[in-house]
Order: C-alpha cells, then sequence, then structure tokens
C-alpha cells in the first residue's frame, strides 16, 4: 500500500480543483463554529453572522447576545458567542485587525486548537498544513496510515508520512470520503474504491481478522 495511491484514487472522486484561499478572520471564525457542528449548519450560521458583521472590530463591538442570535443554529452557542467576540477583541487590539498566520500565535487564540489552527493556515492562508480532526484521525488509523491514540499524534505521523504537496488537500479528501463511505459506524466497505489498500475494510469484508 502507498499513500501516493490512495491519494491519488480519492483525488479522481474527490477533485480538489485549483485551490484558494479564503478571508483568513472568517475562516477563523467558521471554524471555531464548526466544532461539534454539522457543516451544512456551519456554513448557514457563518453567513448570517457575517452577513451582519465583517470585521473583527464590528463583532468585538457586538453585544453577546447578537451574536448569539445569530448563531443560534450552531449550537453551543452560548459557549461560542463570548468566545469569537473575544478573539475578535484580541486580533483588533493585539494583531491590528489582521489574523495571525501562524501555529504559534493562533493557539493564543480562546478555543484554537491545533485542527483550528491548521485550518486556517490552509484555507485561510492557503499554507501547507495538516489539519487533522475526528475523520482524519479515524480513517488513517483504520488504511493502517497511522497507528496512533488522539490526533494529536496522527498529525504528527501524518506529516512525517505524507508528501509535502499532498498536505493541504487531505484533510478535504478524508473528511468528505468519511461523510460518504468510511462512516463511523457502518461503514460502506462494499462500495469503497481503496478497499484493496484497507486492511480494515477487507478484514470486515472476508471475515478475516
Amino acid at each position: 500500500m502507498t499513500i501516493d495511491t490512495i491519494i491519488l484514487r480519492l483525488g479522481e472522486i474527490y477533485p480538489p480543483g485549483k485551490f484558494t484561499s479564503s478571508d483568513p478572520f472568517r475562516c477563523l471564525i467558521s471554524t471555531v463554529l464548526s466544532q461539534r457542528t454539522r457543516d451544512e449548519v456551519t456554513y448557514s450560521a457563518t453567513e448570517k453572522l457575517f452577513s451582519r458583521f465583517g470585521t473583527p472590530s464590528e463583532i468585538a463591538c457586538a453585544g453577546t447576545d447578537e451574536i448569539e442570535a445569530l448563531i443560534r443554529e450552531a449550537g453551543f452557542y452560548r459557549t461560542k458567542a463570548p468566545r469569537i467576540k473575544e478573539i475578535a477583541r484580541i486580533i483588533q487590539d493585539e494583531f491590528k485587525g489582521k489574523v495571525p498566520d501562524n501555529m504559534e500565535t493562533l493557539l493564543t487564540l480562546p478555543g484554537v486548537g491545533r485542527k483550528t489552527a491548521n485550518c486556517v493556515l490552509v484555507n485561510g492562508f492557503g499554507k501547507d498544513a495538516i489539519a487533522v480532526d475526528t475523520h482524519v484521525h479515524r480513517i488513517s488509523n483504520r488504511l493502517g496510515l497511522v497507528a496512533t491514540k488522539t490526533p494529536e499524534e496522527t498529525e504528527k505521523e501524518l506529516y512525517r508520512t505524507i508528501p509535502k504537496e499532498h498536505w493541504k488537500y487531505i484533510n478535504e479528501f478524508l473528511v468528505r470520503f468519511g461523510q460518504d463511505i468510511c462512516r463511523p459506524v457502518g461503514p460502506k466497505c462494499g462500495a469503497c474504491p481503496i478497499i484493496d489498500l484497507c486492511p480494515t475494510g477487507t478484514s470486515r469484508l472476508t471475515g478475516i481478522k
């Protein structure tokens, strides 16, 4: 099994197209909203928030209750609203309205962990980084790419084993693959395009352990 083969096949199914980065601040806030929230709900809540407030200064000056009302559908909105407001304040006051473009500084923002920071580096700044969420962690272990216990360990191992030119795309590939086929419960191994490369999937189909 080669990582290049897996990436090639997934890339044929989920073509990434030409990579373009988005606004770093919108990307940051959207990723914070996405925590424990479905993608479609995250998108809707992000649209509502940024249709009313478009800059760090505007969100920092907004009332927490108004932010809550705009992002309510995202879930955990009473926790996320003050967090978003504080992130906006820090960016406005300490970074002159510009989102930091490095891991070390991003991690100082409230509620920002490595997955969120890497998403911002990839999608906000177009940098080569690997964002490891539950899909990436689960599927990387199922495929035998890593043998790790935590997303942090998975991230470290993927940096070591995946060619750099694939870093920024691996999250998109595995997230979409995890949503469509390699689900947490009841993975659709019979429809998997890389079943021949997957030790756990082959065992599941044949009953061989």
